[in-house]
């Protein structure tokens, strides 16, 4: 199973050569074996990626993304049906049915809650019972909205003085470029497992060819939160570092457990996409698997 991250921030030339990665820098070059690789970060524009190495890739289902002008991720190189029943599956989500599509978002909201709960007690914050007890609330589809009720209890807990749409506080950059990396890791196992990544079960936007992924994204969101809460007391600069953007891209190296297992996120991911797969084959949101806290790293 691919395991490794790769982030380029140095202008480079990435070839490939006898099943190899090569990097090529101006102090010499690296090579790293392709079958080891999940994701590549691009994070500076001055790089240069030869098309063999493009065709690599996707054929080894790796995530590539590649960022915009602020270095914060614009876009992601996804294999082209990978799954060899592709078909199949994709016959399965197109046809899903709405009762199971609002249990399965409901079972998404709960986890995200409940682990948005443990987290605040992790840091001894006041309102995980509070979190808890929301999540108990959660009924199918989430017609009362508690995921947004419950944002409103967590966030102050989480963070003094924040709110989440303010441009200018650097937790809020952390925690977008957090979950974007995320976001790429679940488009990444959605396509290996067959899934189309534009039809969810619950977002449903016509231009949003990542609406199945902005679904399972959910659960997974406290890990960078966590993450965030750790890097912010580190550095008080307003714009992201080199270091910064490593550090958040690096979340996928760390803990989560699927039941009694523990893995890292990376691989939780393909979990999440695997098991979401056998819950529309047999009609059921009790076999859908979604990530919980695995304990200290």
């Amino acid at each position: 199973m691919a395991w490794r991250g790769v982030h380029i921030s140095q202008p480079s030339r990435l070839t490939f050569r006898d099943r190899q990665l090569v990097v090529a820098q101006d102090d010499g070059e690296v090579s790293l074996a392709i079958e080891d690789i999940a994701w590549l970060v691009l994070d500076t524009p001055q790089v240069s990626v030869s098309g063999s190495l493009l065709s690599a890739f996707a054929e080894g289902g790796i995530a590539m993304i590649v960022p915009d002008s602020k270095h914060h991720p614009a876009g992601v190189l996804l294999p082209f049906h990978q799954h060899h029943v592709q078909a199949h599956i994709a016959h399965l989500q197109i046809g899903i049915s709405q009762p199971l599509k609002k249990r399965l978002w409901q079972a998404l909201v709960v986890a995200k809650i409940r682990n948005q709960a443990t987290l605040l007690a992790h840091l001894g914050r006041p309102r995980e019972k509070t979190l808890l007890a929301m999540a108990e609330r959660v009924g199918s589809g989430d017609p009362d909205n508690i995921e947004a009720q419950a944002a409103r209890s967590y966030w102050p807990d989480l963070f003094s003085g924040f709110t989440r749409g303010n441009e200018t506080d650097r937790r809020n950059a952390l925690l977008n470029y957090g979950y974007a990396v995320i976001r790429a890791a679940l488009a990444r196992a959605c396509t290996a497992s067959g899934l189309l990544p534009a039809f969810g079960v619950h977002h449903a936007s016509r231009s949003n060819a990542f609406n199945l992924v902005d679904d399972l994204i959910e659960p997974f969101r406290p890990f960078v939160d966590l993450a965030v809460h750790e890097r912010a007391q580190e550095c008080e600069n307003k714009e992201l570092t080199v270091e910064d953007r490593r550090f958040m891209a690096a979340i996928l190296n760390r803990s989560a457990a699927i039941g009694p297992e523990r893995m890292t996120i990376l691989a939780a991911t393909e979990a999440v996409a695997m098991s979401m797969v056998r819950a529309m084959e047999h009609n059921s949101a009790a076999l859908l698997q979604t990530p919980g806290w695995a304990g200290e790293d």
